[in-house]
């Protein structure tokens, strides 16, 4: 940088002395040229001037042009080339006594100085621009050589000689190229002014001595030596100086071009055309020469043509506005269209605010969510119309997101608030609030809120659930310890009566349990999809009676009345799984109805759909419950999961069965103390022709299935051997009992390592094998065996807390599938079947097995009092 600036102080030093000596030599020539010397040794001077300026400027120019680079090399190199021409002509006129070849000479440099005057700007000028600047120095120059003719024609004496013609070009290419100087330098940047100052004032005494050159040779004649020479060396002069200013070679665009006004140009253009003009019409009866008309007509068409042009750039440069002005419109509005849409389509609420808390938009889900039109909310302030304070006065508050955003400048994310709607309800919103930045100045805020309503209920639902389920879970688990712990202690060893209770209360309360878990996870399945229909026709009366069946301990134990309707419609749908519905429905019926009450169970057809209706005679459900009590852990009062029991699911998996089936389920009730029906419906299959409705169909349900065990009859003598493979050792143990009893010969393991071990050391009838193991799991087990040739064709029982569908690589790869909790009878069966079949011959059945429904059903006896 330092470098830089000695660098630029040298530089303009230097042209400042280069200034001082072009002055001290125009003072010493002028001195000369008015100074007691005769003519001859002034014509002597003045001639030597003359040359040794000309010499001086050439070899400036040229040396500037060889140390610049693009246009601005051009332009020294075009006037370096016209002072060597110009030079080579005045020379070639004195030596030959030619003065026309060297006029001509003369004309042909100031064409080149016209030349290098248009490159002269760094950046390169409009076209249009060019040309009317040349058109404009044509009108001046003409019009001044127009009245100096006149002047020359009514003033010379009688017998003068006319001048030559290149006598009148002079002064017109002079004046041509001093005005073209002038438009350029007003069109170019400040930096660039002084050289072009210089070059033009060099232009304008040029112009100067050849008018005066025109008029003496016109007149009395012309002889060198006078103080018109200075002219022409004053203007070789300023020219050389202009070659030596810091900027000559180009200084850096650092910014667009800003064009200047073209205004005063103008003005001075056409008042000395209208002075010309004026000439002309007040000479008109003189003969003037044909070179005066040759003039006037050529200043006329200049003008035309500089008018002409104006127009055609006018137009054009307006149809250009016009078409960006249609293209940025156009833009502006496709933005405002595509702004709107943005906010149309965000299904948030967002609305802006300016700095004095006026609503200056908002979108229409924001607007729908306040219960409002968008436009009825521009122009009011936000805290007044809808943003409420905690005691709900509607003033703004201090500690406010958006007066935070709107003094501050912070941004709030994730605020829990609550607006206040028109009708005076109020909205639970989560808000995302920021500042709007206008060139660093904050202009307003932009506010972006969300309805929580919906959020808000569901956290209520979990955290009943939570404690719904926290009670239910902890309950049962309490009278399985105590009751187990008593067992442990000894202390019911005297009292085997005690000790029976104990275990059936034990295992009433692990069915509790268990049926909490399958509703949780019925629910979750049924809300995935994932759950299995095995579909069919089936006789309704067949699945109430089955469900009523399931219901009557509860029912009994309860003192109410069970009246289900037999039915002869078949429908096609899946047996476990409307049976669990029915149950459900029975099951709910006969918690809310009054000791000695009745539920009745109707079916009737309804066209396509058989409706099925479940009416009890309870405390009826609230209007505002008949489409809740159907949702997750909802229920009409949250007492009512601690005073009659269950988890508020039971509704919401019977709602999830019906509509996975095709058919819809709603509640009806006629008000408090009035009961309620419960209603689905199913799609009807084809009606039982009348003698098949004689025989009582099958109910088909084995003892495995009502919860029962049984002791199945063996067909061999000696005992087979079963394997049981569980990572939990309590499991091992309670299975191998129920085997035993049986009369089987069982080994228990607890990995997979072991299990192949024990298959391989002697023959083995099945295999009941766990999936979830640490190490080795039963996958890896199950696929071990397929792949051993001597143990390929052992039969295996899958107890799995998973099922099949989940399962599809190994599913395939047993004889049976069984999920945890599992039936002890329904265990004995698969067992007993696959030891009947030996050598496996079919795939496992994949088809979804009967669960446990909510209603409680009675233990199973002791399997060793079978």
């Amino acid at each position: 940088m330092e470098d830089a600036r000695r660098t630029a102080t040298r530089l303009h030093d230097r042209f400042v002395r280069w200034c001082w000596t072009a002055g001290v030599v125009l003072f010493a020539l002028l001195v000369v040229l008015t100074g007691p010397f005769d003519d001859a040794t002034r014509e002597q001077v003045s001639r030597a001037a003359i040359g040794a300026a000309g010499v001086v400027a050439a070899i400036s120019c040229g040396l500037r042009a060889a140390r610049s680079a693009g246009r601005r090399r051009r332009a020294w190199g075009a006037l370096s080339l016209g002072a060597v021409i110009g030079l080579t002509g005045n020379l070639w006129a004195a030596l030959a006594q030619d003065p026309a070849t060297g006029d001509l000479a003369y004309i042909s440099a100031l064409v080149l100085g016209i030349v290098g005057l248009a490159f002269f700007p760094t950046v390169r000028p409009r076209g249009q621009d060019l040309v009317r600047m040349l058109l404009d120095s044509v009108v001046v120059g003409g019009s001044v050589l127009y009245i100096a003719v006149f002047a020359v024609v009514l003033d010379a004496p009688v017998g003068t000689a006319q001048p030559a013609l290149t006598v009148y070009a002079l002064p017109v290419v002079d004046a041509l190229l001093a005005t073209l100087a002038v438009l350029v330098m007003t069109r170019s940047s400040a930096a660039e002014r002084v050289p072009l100052v210089l070059v033009g004032s060099g232009f304008v005494l040029y112009a100067v001595a050849d008018v005066a050159f025109a008029l003496l040779s016109a007149g009395t004649g012309f002889a060198f030596g006078t103080v018109v020479d200075l002219g022409w060396v004053g203007g070789y002069l300023a020219i050389a100086v202009a070659a030596r200013h810091p900027a000559a070679s180009g200084s850096p665009v650092a910014s667009p071009r800003h064009d200047g006004s073209p205004v005063l140009g103008t003005v001075v253009t056409f008042c000395l055309f209208l002075a010309a003009a004026l000439v002309r019409v007040g000479q008109s009866g003189q003969n003037a020469p044909w070179v005066a008309d040759a003039l006037w007509v050529a200043v006329l068409v200049a003008v035309v043509a500089r008018q002409i042009l104006v127009v055609v750039d006018n137009e054009s440069l307006r149809h250009g506005l016009e078409q960006r002005v249609e293209r940025r419109t156009a833009q502006l509005r496709a933005l405002a269209g595509e702004r709107e849409r943005t906010l149309e389509s965000v299904a948030d609420g967002i609305y802006g605010v300016d700095l004095s808390g006026r609503i200056t938009f908002m979108n229409a889900a924001g607007a729908h969510v306040l219960g409002a039109a968008p436009d009825d909310m521009v122009g009011h302030e936000a805290h007044t119309t809808f943003h409420t304070t905690h005691d709900g006065t509607g003033a703004e508050s201090p500690g406010c997101y958006v007066t935070a955003a709107l003094q501050e400048g912070s941004t709030a994310t994730a605020v829990q608030d609550v607006y206040r709607r028109p009708d005076g309800k109020e909205v639970p919103v989560e808000v995302t609030a920021g500042p709007l930045r206008d060139d660093g100045a904050v202009r307003g805020a932009v506010v972006v809120f969300r309805d929580i309503t919906e959020r808000r209920e569901m956290e209520r639902i979990k955290d009943e659930f939570v404690s719904v389920v926290s009670h239910e879970l902890r309950t049962p688990l309490t009278s399985i310890r105590g009751a187990l712990g008593l067992l442990a202690s000894g202390l019911l060893t005297s009292a085997p009566d005690r000790a029976e209770r104990m275990v059936q209360v034990a295992l009433t309360s692990s069915e509790r349990l268990g049926r909490l878990v399958d509703d949780i996870l019925d629910i979750e399945r049924m809300a995935a999809g994932s759950t299995h229909l095995d579909l069919g026709e089936h006789r309704i009366g067949d699945l109430v009676a089955e469900a009523a069946d399931q219901v009557s301990i509860l029912a009994g134990d309860a003192d109410v009345n069970l009246d289900p309707t037999d039915s002869d419609e078949l429908v096609v749908a899946d047996r476990d799984r409307i049976v669990q519905t029915v149950t459900n429905l029975l099951t709910n019926a006969v918690k809310f109805s009054p000791p000695g009450g009745t539920v009745r169970v109707g079916v009737a057809a309804v066209g396509d759909l058989l409706e099925v209706r479940v009416d009890d005679e309870g405390r009826g459900i609230p209007q505002e419950k008949l489409e809740t009590i159907f949702r997750r852990f909802e229920q009409v009062d949250a007492s009512d999961a601690r005073e009659r029991g269950g988890t508020g699911l039971g509704l919401a998996i019977a709602r999830s069965i019906v509509e996975r089936h095709g058919g819809r389920i709603w509640a009806l009730s006629d008000g408090a103390g009035r009961g309620s029906s419960l209603r689905f419906t199913l799609r009807r299959a084809r009606q039982v022709a009348p003698e098949d409705a004689g025989a009582p169909p099958a109910d088909g349900r084995t003892a495995a299935e009502t919860g029962t065990v049984e002791h199945l009859p063996r067909e061999s003598s000696g005992p087979e051997r079963v394997i049981v493979v569980d990572d939990d050792p309590y499991v091992v143990d309670v299975l191998r009992t129920l085997l035993e009893e049986q009369g089987y010969d069982v080994v228990g393991v607890t990995d997979g390592d072991s299990a192949l071990d024990a298959a391989a050391s002697g023959a083995v009838a099945a295999i009941v094998l766990d999936l979830a193991m640490p190490g080795t799991d039963g996958n890896d087990v199950l696929i071990a065996l397929r792949q051993d040739p001597d143990l390929a064709d052992v039969p295996v029982v899958i107890v799995s807390v998973t099922t099949p569908l989940e399962n599809p690589d190994v599913s395939h790869l047993a004889e049976a599938w069984l999920v945890k909790p599992v039936d002890p009878g329904r265990l004995l069966r698969a067992v007993r079947d696959a030891v009947r079949g030996g050598a496996r011959r079919r795939p496992v059945d994949t088809a979804p097995q009967p669960r446990t429904v909510s209603a409680p059903a009675p233990a199973p006896p002791d399997p060793r009092n079978t």
